[in-house]
Formats: C-alpha cells, sequence, structure tokens
C-alpha cells in the first residue's frame, strides 16, 4: 500500500535514528513547483500539454457544517473546514503522503541532546496584510490552541509544550520548551487544525492568514470565495479564484459537477464513483485505504462499560460483509486499530472474525443476554447509514437487538462525542501518535469512546519520552495490544476516498490521503 492511515511511516521518519543525537529538518526538496511531491496528475488542457495554465475559478463543493460554521482555522473538524483553513492559512508543517512531517512554514526543527527542547526557524514569508510571519504569531496561536477555557482539536497534541516557558528567540526563530522529552515532536508541527493565525487575532469573519489565497466573502452553510495570493511564499496559485461550496447530499454534489455549478466534488460513495467512471463526463480520483471506518463503544456506561460487552461486539462483526456492503468493496477490512500499515501499527495480532458463539459466551458471562442498544448514525458520511444496517442485522445472530437511530447530519459528530452509547465512526489520515492524543487520553478533547486510563496516559507519555527507537515502538505495541483487547473503537475496515473533477481540472494529488499535505492543495490545481 502506497499510502496508509495514522502515524508516521518508517519510510521517512524525521525524527532520531537512535539516541539522542541532534537532528536538524529543512525544507530543502520538499518542492515548490507546480505539483506538489509525489502528485500524479492527467495530461493538461485539450492539445495535451501537461503544462499548468494560470486563470479561471474553480468551484469545490464538499459536505458542509451548516449555518453554524465559522473560518477560525483551530475550530477546524470537518473536511471543509480543514479546506478552508487549508486554503487561507499555513501550519509549521503538515503530513506528506507517507504521513511524516513536511516542513511548512517552518524551515527546520532542530531537538537538543535530551529532545526537551526543539528550536524552530522560520521561512520567510508573510500574512495578507504584507506583515511578516513571526515567532510572536507562532506563540500566538499555540497559546490560543492551548487555552484550558477552549475546546480546540488541536490542544491535546500541543499538550507536551510548555507554552509559557517557550519563547521568541529571534522574530524568525521558536523556542519550544517540552514538558518532557518529546523524539516526535514535528508530529506536533503538524497537528490537524494547527495553523498560524496573527498575533492577537480573535476576530475571523475576515480573515487574515499567510495561506495560498485571500479572503473575500462567506455565507456559513453555504458558499466562500477566496481569490489568488500573488504574494505566497510557495508561489502564486494558478488559479484567479477559489470557491468552497458546500451540499450535504451526495447526489447534489454530483450533480452539481454533472450540470457545470462546481469543477470538484469532494467524497463520492464507491457505487456513484463505479456508474460513473469511465464515461468521459467526469473524472473518478481514488485515494485508496484512506479512511478508517467503525463504530465506538462509550467505554464509561452501560452496556459497554463491561469489556466482555465490548469484546462480544468485535466478535459480532462480519467485517468482509460491512466492507462489500457498505463501501462496495472499495476497501480493505480493518483490525480494530487505527492506522492500518503505518508506523506503530500492530500487524502481528491476529485478525479478527466473526465468532457468534464466542460473542454469545461473552455477553452471557457478562450478565448482558438478550442486549437491546441504540446504533446512532447519519447520513454525514458515506456508508454509515447502509454500515449502520449490516451490522444491525449480524448482531440480532448473536442475540442483540440494535436500534438504528439517524442524527442530524449538522450537528453529528457534536452529538456523538458525550451522547448515545455507541455510534458510526470514520477518520482521516493521522499519526498514530496524534490519534492517541486526540482521541484515547483522558485530557483529549474528541475522546468518543471515552477511553480514560491514567496507566494508558502513562504509556504514551512515556513512549513519547523514549528516544530510542525499538523502545518506543515496544512501549506502542503495549498501548495497541491494550485497545485491541479492550478498547472502545470497533474498526471493520478502512475505504478508499473518493473524489471527482471535471474533465477540464488538473493538478489533484493522486497519492494524498485525506488530512494531508497534498489534499484539497487548490492552490497547485489549474483549469485546462
Amino acid at each position: 500500500m502506497k499510502h496508509l492511515l495514522g502515524p508516521v511511516l518508517g519510510r521517512r521518519h524525521l525524527l532520531l535514528a537512535g539516541g539522542a543525537t541532534a537532528l536538524a529538518v529543512t525544507a530543502a526538496g520538499c518542492g515548490s513547483g507546480t505539483e506538489p511531491a509525489g502528485a500524479t496528475t492527467e495530461p493538461g488542457g485539450p492539445a495535451g500539454s501537461a503544462a499548468p495554465r494560470s486563470g479561471g475559478r474553480l468551484r469545490a463543493v464538499f459536505a458542509g457544517g451548516g449555518t453554524n460554521e465559522t473560518l477560525d482555522p483551530h475550530l477546524s473538524n470537518l473536511f471543509v473546514d480543514a479546506a478552508r483553513a487549508k486554503a487561507l492559512f499555513d501550519k509549521l508543517a503538515d503530513a506528506g503522503a507517507d504521513l511524516s512531517a513536511v516542513p511548512r512554514l517552518a524551515e527546520s526543527w532542530t531537538p537538543n541532546g535530551t529532545l526537551d527542547t526543539w528550536t524552530v526557524k522560520l521561512r520567510e514569508a508573510a500574512f495578507h496584510n504584507g506583515l511578516p510571519v513571526t515567532a510572536r504569531d507562532v506563540l500566538h496561536s499555540y497559546r490560543r490552541i492551548a487555552d484550558p477555557a477552549r475546546a480546540f482539536r488541536a490542544k491535546a497534541s500541543l499538550e507536551p509544550i510548555d507554552l509559557a516557558a517557550s519563547r521568541a528567540l529571534a522574530p524568525d526563530t521558536v523556542e519550544f520548551r517540552l514538558k518532557r522529552p518529546y523524539a516526535e515532536f514535528p508530529d506536533v508541527l503538524a497537528s490537524f487544525g494547527a495553523y498560524i493565525v496573527p498575533d492577537g487575532t480573535e476576530d475571523f469573519t475576515a480573515p487574515v492568514g499567510s495561506g495560498p489565497f485571500t479572503f473575500v466573502s462567506f455565507r456559513p452553510g453555504t458558499s466562500l470565495r477566496l481569490r489568488r495570493n500573488p504574494d505566497h511564499w510557495e508561489g502564486a496559485p494558478h488559479l484567479d479564484e477559489l470557491e468552497i461550496l458546500t451540499a450535504d447530499e451526495e447526489s447534489a454534489r454530483v450533480n452539481a459537477l454533472l450540470g457545470g455549478q462546481a469543477d470538484y466534488a469532494h467524497e463520492l460513495n464507491p457505487a456513484t464513483a463505479r456508474a460513473h467512471e469511465g464515461r468521459g463526463r467526469i473524472e473518478i480520483i481514488r485515494l485508496r485505504n484512506s479512511a478508517m471506518q467503525g463504530f465506538v463503544m462509550k467505554t464509561d456506561r452501560a452496556p459497554f462499560d463491561d469489556r466482555r460487552v465490548r469484546q462480544a461486539f468485535f466478535l459480532i462483526a462480519d467485517r468482509k460483509e460491512l466492507v462489500d456492503g457498505a463501501l462496495s468493496g472499495a476497501g480493505e477490512i480493518g483490525n480494530d486499530l487505527f492506522g492500518k500499515g503505518a508506523r506503530y501499527y500492530a500487524a502481528d495480532l491476529p485478525q479478527r472474525t466473526q465468532d457468534l458463539e464466542r460473542a454469545r459466551a461473552l455477553l452471557r458471562e457478562a450478565g448482558a443476554e438478550g442486549l437491546r442498544v441504540t446504533l446512532d448514525t447519519s447520513p454525514v458520511a458515506a456508508g454509515f447509514l447502509e454500515a449502520a444496517g449490516i451490522f444491525k442485522e449480524q448482531a440480532a445472530r448473536a442475540g442483540v437487538t440494535i436500534e438504528v437511530r439517524a442524527g442530524n447530519k449538522d450537528t453529528y459528530w457534536k452529538d456523538i462525542l458525550d451522547g448515545g452509547v455507541l455510534a458510526s465512526y470514520r477518520s482521516g489520515a493521522m499519526p498514530i501518535a496524534s490519534h492517541v492524543a486526540q482521541r484515547l487520553l483522558s485530557t483529549s478533547t474528541t475522546n468518543a469512546t471515552h477511553w480514560r486510563q491514567p496507566d494508558f496516559d502513562d504509556l504514551y507519555a512515556q513512549a513519547q519520552s523514549t528516544a530510542d527507537p525499538a523502545a518506543r515502538n515496544a512501549l506502542h505495541g503495549r498501548m495497541q495490544r491494550r485497545l485491541y483487547d479492550e478498547g472502545g473503537f470497533l474498526v471493520w475496515g478502512f475505504a478508499d476516498w473518493i473524489v471527482a473533477t471535471a474533465p477540464g481540472v488538473r493538478g489533484v494529488a493522486k497519492e494524498a490521503p485525506a488530512n494531508t499535505l497534498d489534499w484539497a492543495r487548490f492552490d497547485k490545481v489549474w483549469l485546462a
């Protein structure tokens, strides 16, 4: 597999190779040309020329978040939020196609010998108002995210930084003091939502960032209009304008493409892709095995506060049936762990298969025979309703009655964070360590399983403080085994991520899982 979910992959791991030797990572070779590194594009232009063309307006349509949408990049949660934030702002680093940290506003990062202080040198870049991006802006942004009174998604990822002790050594240099040695600190810089905003910024009604596009207008739940930033540090976009539209129904997104009202549609289901592929009206792009698919069980409340019930549900799932039915076969089966194929993924653990007899026995032991439970789901994501229906039938064969409850698309992710006991879930790409930090620690802000185990927190802290790769791998292995045995994520599959474009759209990366640097890189796209 060329592009996989989860943590930093071993192929290009920008950390210590052994011991505590200082390592400096620079942006050399990351590329600032017309195509992102590793991208594959179709020949451009009606005459077959591959040369990018300047000009035009691209209209990209995503599932939206309703009228409560905001352009505050630190509140990014949905894919449309991330696409907007990426167009307007920059991070210090981002995840490459192989999920290793790639420098962005950071030109380099260098640890001290004990891994508890990292010095980040900023590249020369400017905000849309012409002011330079400085160390003060970086510290303001990170301190805002880490504000204990707020619930920004990247807060848990930034937890290792002692922001009170961190300082600006120069306008272009930040010294990050850490609370403990942290071998994988570059992943922190690439955290989802960790965008850099100008010092003091709190108002995002007309946002000023350092990204490749500048703000024109915004109608929450409808559209964001942007224009080319000619002074972007990586070079001006090919497009004159970008408009990001929202349409929650997949059929509306596809019809917008077919009818000429959009040029790019995010997130198609496999059946739709198959129906249109190769017919010449739209181009289908498959980002293989990009999205984790599963269910979350609340581990702090009945019936899933009994690990035997959770283990029974692991054994109820027929994963192949779920992949074939909910994803039309466009993916591969999971094994109740995030990040299949990536660094720290416990590939040595036995692949679970359906075992209804053992599931019934576990439910009897737990006193949960005849169990009735509500499964929250929503049409908010492709395959959710189908997977819920399939799993309901599988559970019935183990004597479990599942009531499927379809929730509000606009509020689904917020609703399931603390409500209910069982819910449909998915995730795009991120390092496994970031997944743990954001979703599985007692302090995690998006802990949908309510997995809060102090000894697990300690294992994670110990792993992140360990410079020796073999020792760190062993600690992550213990964490993975623990989640496999008693966690709250029932991961039944990894789906292909499918986007579609009008035939004249060029420059869309073909090997960029959702949430990675080259995904939704509209500054690298052009119209033939």
